[in-house]
């Protein structure tokens, strides 16, 4: 008895003794020519106009055995925003009325977690907190994961794609010029491509050395 009482207590030990196991995380750089931010609205009831970020910076961290502990993290600078309209662009972005890009020249995007998660349907609800004019608010993102696997274009190197839909009320952010004959909601749709970071760094050193020669 003492012995067997010896070895349990040795197996516990033991068990407790060992490294806990690591989430195995990848790290993403979202491509900022396959990803596009775009908003949209209603004007004075007669049309749906809209505008992009052209530029979309950031960076997810996928894990792999946890997948609802993923995180995204995304920057875009106001001045990047672009309704093909030229003037209607210095009005955005310079006037004040909307964004206040002198004072606030970044949008931010920080997720605080994922829920709702449908393997089946590769479908889920990122939650986040999203800055605008130095406010910031909760908001909550209808995602789908496009495609896990290989990217062809980057020799066979990891990579995330997703597409996520939300509406946000653009008074939330101190935005609310013109409402109600601007809609005060915005219709955005978000469609996102990210690298293994690595490997996306290594081919922007290569695109930038074959652009010298």
């Amino acid at each position: 008895m003492k012995l067997l009482r010896d070895l349990m207590l040795a197996g516990a030990l033991a068990a407790t003794a060992l490294p806990a196991l690591a989430d195995r995380i990848t790290t993403y750089t979202i491509d900022p020519t396959h990803t596009q931010v775009h908003f949209s609205w209603t004007h004075v009831g007669f049309s749906n106009p809209g505008a992009v970020f052209r530029d979309v910076t950031g960076t997810i961290l996928g894990n792999q055995d946890h997948p609802e502990k993923s995180s995204v993290q995304v920057i875009m600078p106001v001045a990047s925003v672009d309704s093909f309209v030229p003037l209607l662009n210095e009005h955005l972005i310079q006037s004040g009325d909307y964004f206040k890009a002198k004072e606030f020249p970044t949008v931010m995007f920080k997720s605080t977690g994922i829920r709702n998660v449908n393997k089946e349907k590769r479908t889920f609800t990122l939650d986040g907190e999203l800055t605008v004019n130095g406010i910031t608010k909760p908001v909550s993102l209808a995602a789908k994961a496009n495609a896990i696997g290989e990217h062809p274009f980057y020799e066979k190197a990891a990579a995330a794609g997703f597409d996520a839909t939300t509406t946000l009320k653009r008074s939330d952010f101190g935005m609310g010029k013109y409402v109600p004959m601007v809609s005060d909601e915005l219709q955005v749709r978000i469609t996102v491509e990210a690298v293994e970071a690595n490997a996306y760094r290594i081919a922007q050193e290569k695109q930038a050395a074959a652009a010298k020669k």
